[in-house]
């Protein structure tokens, strides 16, 4: 039985800065836009060129106060070609990045980027 897997969902109280982040900062591009105004929601698809794996912002037109991330949530991670490049343009940003780091057994060098909600985005070294 074949299996792929499709998405992660992200609940999103701006649109727009969610959308510019994701586009303009990690370099997705948006696949598919679904507004469902009777249902008071819209769907934001989004996946790095080349890629078939999706990220979908969930934007519920009532959301108030920001979301509760959770203890649960982990992050998402993706790979880069460059590393340190990739974490010097983040770190102009106005968003949240770490330092860079290191697995001891040396398996990983990665750093972490927070989306505008919050969500942590592992950006990982491509081997």
């Amino acid at each position: 039985m074949a299996k792929k897997a499709l998405h992660t969902c992200v609940r999103v109280k701006d649109l727009d800065k969610s959308v510019d982040f994701y586009t303009n900062i990690l370099g997705m591009e948006i696949t598919t836009k679904l507004d469902y105004p009777d249902d008071k929601f819209t769907l934001v698809y989004l996946a790095l060129p080349g890629d078939t794996y999706e990220v979908e912002l969930t934007y519920n037109y009532d959301q108030e106060e920001p979301y509760e991330i959770g203890n649960g949530y982990g992050h998402i991670a993706i790979s880069v070609d460059d590393l340190q490049a990739t974490h010097e343009e983040y770190s102009k940003t106005d968003y949240e990045v770490t330092g860079l780091k290191g697995l001891s057994d040396g398996a990983a060098n990665y750093f972490f980027i927070k989306d505008p909600d919050g969500y942590k985005i592992e950006v990982i070294q491509d081997k």
